[in-house]
């Protein structure tokens, strides 16, 4: 008889996107994101960072003082990160996306523009910011659908 205690297919890519976001060498937020097949299979995964090349110990990390001195003009999301990082040979066509902080605007313009058709987030933090409330229009535009993450009360604790 198999066990009846497994996490579920949420929990399993929310957990693989949590493990990404821990990835992010930003001090203050670190996100993850997992990109899923219609058929249950990872396609790809990303964290926010500075774009390849860019060596982040000579990059901004800050959040204050001009454009230029702080991390917002060059840190790559992790939405934008897991598109931008997917080598194989199928598209997003109805895939989902798992991200422990919902997509700002601009990610959102890539999410629509990849295929991906939902998404699972862990926090909405900013939902009252812009960047958030515009995201959620084109997503309800282009019947993206987006949804809140449920934990089910189970903690996995990894023992690292």
């Amino acid at each position: 008889m198999k066990r009846n205690d497994y996490i579920s297919w949420d929990q399993y890519f929310m957990g693989i996107a949590m493990l990404s976001a821990q990835r992010s060498k930003d001090p203050n937020t670190q996100v993850g994101a997992c990109i899923v097949g219609p058929d249950n299979r990872i396609l790809s995964v990303g964290y926010n960072g500075m774009p390849q090349g860019c060596e982040d110990d000579s990059m901004p990390w800050g959040r204050e003082g001009a454009a230029l001195e702080s991390k917002y003009l060059f840190v790559c999301h992790a939405e934008l990160n897991a598109i931008l990082n997917y080598r194989g040979a199928r598209n997003f066509k109805d895939a989902r996306l798992y991200v422990t902080l919902f997509p700002c605007n601009e990610c959102a313009k890539a999410i629509i523009q990849s295929g991906i058709t939902e998404i699972v987030y862990m926090s909405d933090k900013y939902q009252d910011a812009d960047s958030t409330l515009a995201s959620k229009r084109m997503f309800d535009l282009t019947r993206v659908k987006y949804r809140q993450f449920e934990p089910s009360g189970r903690e996995i604790n990894l023992g690292l």
